[in-house]
């Protein structure tokens, strides 16, 4: 692909990952791939705001070759350090070895560490500027949004944030803005995006949006680091990112479950049958057959949680206790919670799960509900009043 200009000599030289369908080392499954966003400034300076993941360096160079000889480069801004937006930086480099690159301390640090070169490396605090000729360049510490290293570079001339991972998604498309795609696709993936990533950093997301408001910077556009620019609805993605950062949910809930022989499995569809007839939402999931990046994404919103297991060896089975585990980095805040679950000669699984809820801080709403063996008709009544009693509670009742 070209270069695309996406304001007045400001180029998008990024590249596209179709074909990439797990990120951060398989936590994350990016089923409609990625795109690593680098961003070309033409000015009495030229500035290359962040580079690519280094297999793709190539892609980044060639559309840089066709604006300017890369020589020319004058500053590289490093929004962040983690290797899907710096890997190409060595090769840059080499072209355009007297380039000054501008990042935070923590920036520069973890630079060194990953690839040990002698850089030019001039630290920027929040407020600091750079002065391109008829643009000038801000920038704004974005600590743990989502590494100590972030930083968002505005610039106020046209009115452009360009914040690295905020404001992200993964998504892999020959279209570069909001208003050329899917709106349903694309806050999906902003939605996922979030909840996989970011969730457990809401306070620190509100503060930093309060900051920039405070600031009264005026946003047309803000062009992330992945995925879609957002020129025709900048403020949709600030505000969700506000509603999702506050915690905010919906009258909906997600009952995730692994079972052994299949006596949890039909309590869960049980469970469900009671919830729906309550008129409300509810996505049931087998956590051993499920994308666990869409659970968490449907998550989210969701005021209700149901966890359910077998009983194994005195615990809950393996794959729900890896998924819990990993809900429990997340950190979700005000949620409403019920446990159930199916054992033989001894239970344990419950138990254990209402632990882990508890040490997350989910409030557990109603007594759990345990059953030996396969169900009976008369369980099976219990466990469709169980999941009418929990839809009654998020109603408010």
């Amino acid at each position: 692909m070209i270069p695309q200009e996406i304001k007045k000599d400001i180029f998008w030289v990024g590249t596209i990952d179709w074909n990439v369908k797990n990120f951060h080392g398989h936590t994350y499954t990016t089923q409609r791939g990625t795109t690593y966003n680098a961003y070309l400034i033409l000015d009495k300076e030229i500035v290359l705001v962040d580079t690519v993941y280094e297999p793709f360096a190539d892609e980044m160079i060639e559309k840089i070759n066709k604006i300017i000889p890369p020589e020319k480069i004058d500053y590289i801004i490093a929004n962040h350090v983690e290797i899907d937006h710096s890997g190409a930086l060595v090769e840059i480099l080499k072209l355009c070895p007297k380039a000054k690159i501008l990042g935070t301390q923590k920036c520069k640090e973890g630079l060194y560490r990953n690839f040990y070169l002698d850089m030019d490396f001039r630290v920027v605090k929040t407020n600091d500027k750079l002065n391109l000729g008829k643009r000038t360049l801000t920038f704004i510490e974005a600590p743990m949004i989502h590494w100590p290293d972030s930083m968002f570079t505005y610039c106020p001339e046209e009115k452009l944030l360009l914040p690295n991972d905020a404001f992200g998604q993964h998504y892999a498309t020959s279209k570069r803005f909001d208003d050329e795609v899917d709106n349903a696709e694309l806050m999906d993936e902003a939605k996922k995006y979030y909840a996989n990533i970011l969730w457990p950093l809401g306070s620190i997301i509100l503060k930093k949006i309060e900051e920039l408001q405070k600031m009264s910077i005026p946003i047309e556009m803000i062009a992330p680091s992945h995925g879609i620019i957002w020129r025709k609805a900048p403020s949709k993605i600030i505000n969700s990112y506000i509603a999702w950062a506050k915690n905010e949910t919906e009258p909906k809930v997600v009952l995730v479950y692994e079972t052994m022989w299949g006596s949890t499995e039909r309590m869960a569809r049980m469970i469900v049958e009671g919830i729906i007839n309550s008129g409300l939402e509810v996505r049931l999931f087998d956590v051993t057959r499920s994308d666990r990046t869409e659970i968490i994404k449907e998550m989210l919103e969701a005021k209700g949680f149901i966890f359910g297991s077998s009983t194994h060896d005195n615990d809950m089975l393996p794959t729900i206790a890896g998924f819990l585990e990993f809900l429990k980095g997340l950190r979700p805040k005000n949620r409403l919670a019920c446990v159930f679950g199916s054992y033989g000669w001894a239970g344990g699984a419950v138990k254990n799960i209402e632990g882990i809820l508890k040490d997350i801080g989910i409030e557990i709403v109603q007594p759990s509900l345990s059953i030996q063996y396969a169900p009976s008709k008369e369980d099976l009544d219990n466990c469709y009043e169980f999941g009418k009693n929990f839809a009654y509670k998020i109603k408010g009742g």
